[in-house]
């Protein structure tokens, strides 16, 4: 106890959960002591000769609130102090993207997202996506959609990523102005190689990938490389036709042999395929000879007027095999942005990982929560909004960046939050039979501070009045012998039964501040006689925990695809209403 005769010890302390409450709302959950002491000194001025008094009291209640979930602090700092929660908490401006370079060098600013069809988008694969096309707005230009699927046999493309893309950049708010498949444009790559040919840009190297690597290591030219321009367009010719067997022969980009890193030296453009043992899901096996990425990603740029290419910098070494493709062409290379590596954590990105995983039957597809993929994310209830803002607030730095789930999470909760409606949900549920309440009706407001939403009627039809309440809650009501029911009543204890899951209560009252004074414990119910069952699926590492429970009847009029938010619970997204019975998606608290 403090000897301080003039501080008093109780205000202190409500005044020092009001504040740790408001802090730990406006932080994610949790409130730090310092800006607890200076808000009550700020209200109390009178006491700030008392300060490490107050701040020793201050930190007993910030490590109270903190052991609480976000959802219990903001349902406590509801039914204490609404007003503070009348405060929107709008989403801080992130910074804005740097001008591109040379922009006025081009009639018209393009740009081009250009994703591999072997799987769907991730979250990673989000980041150039959405560079892309807040650039292409940003300057009044245009941003190609290219499909590059000119990989038939490593990076095998599947027939259903080509639309799922684009749903997924749809769902984005991405619109693009061009599309274009690299396979329906083989015959402009074949035509693109005889012209490099023809101007000694390139040669077909028939030797073994170890003969060439010793060549190239040495810093010597291959024997193929100075056969003549006719000889090496009759070896193309042969190429093209089916002479050689996958392995045999390569179209090579010449450069110099003495180039510092060996991995650009004589680069390879073109090789054989068998498409006969695996044909590409569009064109069949009516190819055998494929460009490299390096090859059509160039030619593309150039040819679909692409100014400026944002890309991570693990491309800057493909960057300068491409250059010299131009070079002997005689074009004039696109700006290059390369931005530093994107780390993210806490998501499933792997794409060989999430086709095992989905072969072995135990995942639900491409949306299954426990991937990164934007289906996924989009499934669980995160919003398109959301995944804009973390990735412009990353940027294009070229420096590493590291993007967490609780980064998401914290986003997407600050968006969502002043527009989801609260409903009741109960897990486990337990019947608790209340003496005295006569039936009636309880309208409540489907947001605390967001009016526009409206309100929902409960009624209690049952004689005596029934609820379901949590077993969790149930252990509250035991313990502590009154509690009150949100926007309903004021209950004491009379008898309970465990085995049969029923407690009796008794009305003590309807009046709020009754519940203000003896700080009772507000927990949630649902009607006994007009309710409806819910199965959440929370993804928890690789793992899918399913919480069974009881809501309010009035979520099943709330509709598929929408979030709500399940009180003390967490944010869900409805993902499925059938024969009256709810599934929904854990999103995050």
């Amino acid at each position: 106890m403090l000897s301080t005769s003039n501080l008093n010890i109780n205000e202190v302390r409500e005044l020092a959960l009001k504040y740790a409450l408001y802090n730990a709302v406006r932080h994610d959950g949790k409130a730090r002591i310092g800006p607890v002491v200076s808000k009550i000194i700020g209200e109390r001025p009178e006491y700030r000769k008392y300060a490490r008094d107050i701040a020793k009291i201050v930190k007993e209640v910030v490590e109270e609130v903190n052991n609480m979930s976000l959802n219990e602090q903001i349902e406590l700092l509801r039914s204490r102090w609404p007003e503070l929660l009348e405060e929107r908490r709008e989403i801080a401006k992130g910074p804005e993207l740097p001008p591109l370079p040379n922009v006025d060098k081009y009639k018209v600013v393009k740009t081009r997202f250009a994703p591999n069809p072997d799987f769907v988008l991730h979250l990673g694969s989000a980041r150039p996506a959405i560079l892309c096309y807040e650039y292409a707005k940003r300057y009044k230009g245009k941003m190609i959609l290219r499909f590059e699927d000119t990989d038939p046999r490593i990076k095998r493309p599947l027939p259903e990523a080509y639309k799922a893309i684009k749903e997924d950049l749809r769902w984005l708010g991405i619109k693009w102005d061009e599309e274009y498949i690299q396979s329906l444009r083989m015959k402009i790559y074949y035509s693109i190689a005889r012209e490099l040919i023809e101007k000694g840009g390139a040669y077909v190297d028939l030797c073994s990938p170890n003969e060439f690597r010793k060549y190239r290591d040495e810093g010597r030219a291959c024997p193929h490389r100075e056969k003549s321009i006719e000889e090496q367009l009759e070896l193309w010719d042969k190429m093209i036709e089916g002479y050689f067997s996958e392995g045999e022969a390569v179209l090579r980009i010449k450069t110099p042999l003495d180039y510092p890193d060996p991995s650009v030296r004589e680069w390879v453009a073109f090789r054989i395929i068998d498409t006969s043992k695996t044909p590409h899901p569009i064109v069949g096996d009516k190819y055998i000879v494929w460009p490299t990425y390096n090859f059509a990603a160039a030619v593309d740029d150039h040819l679909m007027g692409v100014t400026h290419i944002l890309r991570a910098k693990e491309h800057q070494t493909n960057t300068i095999k491409q250059k010299f493709l131009y070079k002997h062409l005689g074009w004039e290379y696109p700006e290059a942005i390369h931005f530093g590596r994107l780390r993210l954590e806490g998501f499933m990105l792997s794409k060989s990982k999430m086709r095992e995983l989905m072969e072995r039957g135990d995942y639900e597809g491409y949306s299954d929560p426990r991937f990164g993929t934007l289906s996924a994310l989009r499934r669980r209830g995160f919003l398109a909004e959301t995944i804009h803002k973390i990735i412009l607030d990353v940027g294009v730095k070229h420096t590493d960046a590291t993007i967490s789930f609780e980064n998401l999470a914290a986003i997407n909760r600050k968006i969502v939050d002043p527009i989801a409606p609260r409903i009741m949900f109960v897990d486990n549920p337990v019947i608790v039979e209340i003496e005295g309440l006569d039936p009636t009706t309880v309208e409540m407001p489907l947001h605390p501070s967001n009016k526009e939403l409206g309100t929902r009627v409960i009624e209690l039809k049952s004689k005596p009045v029934k609820v379901f309440i949590s077993a969790k809650d149930s252990k509250i009501l035991l313990n502590k012998g009154e509690v009150r029911l949100m926007e309903l009543a004021n209950v004491r204890l009379l008898e309970h039964n465990v085995d049969a899951k029923r407690i009796k209560v008794e009305l003590i009252s309807r009046d709020l501040d009754y519940a203000r004074n003896r700080k009772l414990q507000i927990i949630q119910w649902v009607p006994y006689d007009s309710n409806v069952q819910v199965t959440i699926k929370k993804p928890v590492e690789d793992k899918i925990e399913l919480i069974n429970g009881l809501a309010e009847q009035y979520v099943a009029n709330i509709g598929v695809d929408k979030i709500v938010q399940f009180i003390r619970v967490g944010f869900v997204r409805i993902d499925s209403i059938i024969d009256g019975k709810i599934i929904a998606y854990y999103t995050h608290d």
